[in-house]
């Protein structure tokens, strides 16, 4: 897929301001940005449910303007959308019983079977919608999606809506099916974690511009502005000033000893494998990422000491 300039307003908010974008034919692009983004917009620009104001959609032709159902691309909402009265098997059927499919019952039945065995749904397929749980709806509404063998999932924040321990378990199975599938998909999520954790790139959205597109792994250590820098990262990166320049350092990327100047811790979290300071040094506060095997508590006064060859000045 690509994506040239594509804009568009409702009223005198400005959504999507010239976005461009490119997918790869096997690959899982996440579209990472806050609430009010664009991310949303994009994606129904993208399916057809608005008209973009200027800006092409390319996906081997020009898609810009046709209708939805010509596109063939694939939407999965955040909220489960499904027919609560109908069966699990007979939500799977739906699209593929929409006019102009014309596919036999065999072929149906074949990739409904097919669908439900790559999820492990296939005991659900003759309950009704109504009797399943939050994570059982989303497989449902996602195997919704791969029984149309579209040419490109559109996923909008599909698993925001869950608890947070089967948010990664479905995380993780999202990722394997996607390779297992073969079919490119555009993730979008205001989640840091679902971003780092799925993207093989990822294109960070503001106020409908793109800021930076690149691996996690880029976007995490090479950031081009504060602004990209704050969307990874917890706790966030620690924003500096410096004799007129910023300089953002992780706070892994902070020791608490070492260092010339002292500091006083302020809090300390627990997090489990690690602990995270709160500590006021050289006329800020800084979260540090430290070991559990350093015993710190508030009120402490330690000498923080930066990792200068991970540091990004801005």
């Amino acid at each position: 897929m690509r994506i040239r300039g594509l804009t568009k307003t409702f009223d005198s908010i400005t959504a999507l301001d010239g976005v461009d974008l490119d997918v790869g034919d096997d690959e899982l692009l996440v579209v990472l940005g806050a609430t009010g983004a664009g991310k949303t917009t994009l994606l129904r620009c993208i399916a057809g449910l608005e008209a973009p104001d200027a800006g092409t959609i390319e996906m081997q032709r020009d898609i810009t303007r046709l209708a939805p159902a010509e596109r063939d691309v694939a939407l999965v909402f955040q909220n489960f959308s499904l027919y609560p009265r109908w069966s699990v098997r007979r939500n799977l059927e739906f699209p593929l019983r929409a006019p102009g499919r014309h596919l036999g019952e065999d072929e149906i039945q074949k990739r409904v079977d097919g669908a439900a065995e790559l999820l492990r749904i296939t005991p659900l397929l003759d309950r009704p919608a109504t009797c399943l749980s939050g994570g059982e709806m989303q497989r449902v509404a996602i195997g919704r999606a791969i029984v149309r063998r579209p040419k490109i999932f559109l996923m909008d924040e599909p698993l925001t809506n869950l608890d947070a321990k089967l948010r990664e378990s479905l995380r993780v199975e999202l990722v394997q099916l996607r390779r297992e599938l073969k079919t490119p998909m555009i993730f979008v999520t205001h989640d840091q974690a679902e971003a780092l954790s799925t993207a093989d790139r990822i294109v960070v959205l503001s106020r409908g511009r793109v800021l930076q597109s690149g691996t996690p792994e880029e976007i995490y250590r090479r950031p081009k502005t504060p602004e990209v820098a704050r969307q990874l990262g917890q706790p966030a990166i620690n924003l500096l000033n410096r004799n007129g320049k910023i300089m953002g350092v992780r706070p892994e990327d902070i020791a608490i000893d070492g260092g010339e100047k002292e500091g006083v811790v302020k809090v300390v979290e627990d997090m489990g494998p690690t602990q995270t300071l709160l500590v006021e040094w050289e006329g800020a506060e800084v979260h540090i990422v430290a070991p559990k095997t350093v015993s710190v508590k508030p009120g402490d006064r330690i000498r923080p000491r930066v990792n200068d060859h991970n540091v990004i000045m801005f």
